[in-house]
């Protein structure tokens, strides 16, 4: 097979899948290494990006999807009869934050970081399949560990968790510069705040529209 056949192959494959298949799927599919896999489908991403169009090819922590361009979500909502969901709170943004950068953690971590009770929120970001069950760990009661999905990155637009920016710097007492910490921020993490860094997306549930920019 020549380059544009196989490109042709994983093309057909991540539309016929629907959701993300991973480099070694693909490369098992196609009888290719697992670099040679990841390189055609990074030169298809970069040609459909190319192209403009009203679909592209993202990548999720080592898997390729085919998605729709959030550009015309409102479109997509339209024809599909979408209602458009409540945007998350600030708590559960606040929640987020504190997950995503400290993976995986407990509840009671989360908890003990902002200083109130988690449980309805981390309920709630469950539900939105922003966040996960991550096994238990091996301490009296096992308690539940948490860590972000495949979801949360199709929703930031990250390719994997290595992609978050790095927290905000805040200024000591003393005038120097310190990075920023989640124990001693009032419980208003910023993190995921446009307003504090123009290159993050405040997530938003309405913005999420999962079954129309997944398929």
């Amino acid at each position: 097979m020549s380059d544009r056949n196989f490109k042709c192959a994983i093309e057909a494959i991540l539309f016929a899948s629907g959701d993300s298949v991973s480099t070694d799927r693909i490369a098992t599919a196609l009888e290719l290494t697992k670099k040679e896999a990841e390189k055609l489908t990074e030169e298809l991403m970069a040609e459909y990006m190319a192209a403009q169009r009203g679909i592209t090819i993202i990548k999720l922590d080592g898997a390729y999807q085919m998605v729709s361009v959030k550009e015309y979500a409102k479109e997509i909502r339209t024809v599909m009869d979408l209602r458009r969901n409540t945007p998350l709170s600030q708590a559960a943004l606040e929640v987020l934050a504190v997950i995503a950068y400290n993976q995986p953690v407990t509840k009671a971590f989360v908890e003990q970081v902002r200083g109130v009770d988690c449980s309805g929120v981390i309920g709630s970001l469950t539900t939105k399949d922003l966040i996960e069950e991550k096994g238990r760990l091996e301490l009296p009661g096992r308690p539940l560990i948490y860590g972000t999905t495949e979801n949360f990155l199709r929703c930031f637009s990250l390719s994997s968790i290595d992609d978050l920016p790095d927290p905000p710097e805040k200024v000591n007492p003393d005038g120097e510069t310190e990075e920023e910490t989640t124990e001693e921020d009032n419980g208003q993490l910023s993190i995921f705040d446009a307003q504090q860094n123009d290159e993050v997306i405040t997530a938003t549930a309405e913005e999420i529209v999962a079954e129309a920019t997944s398929d």
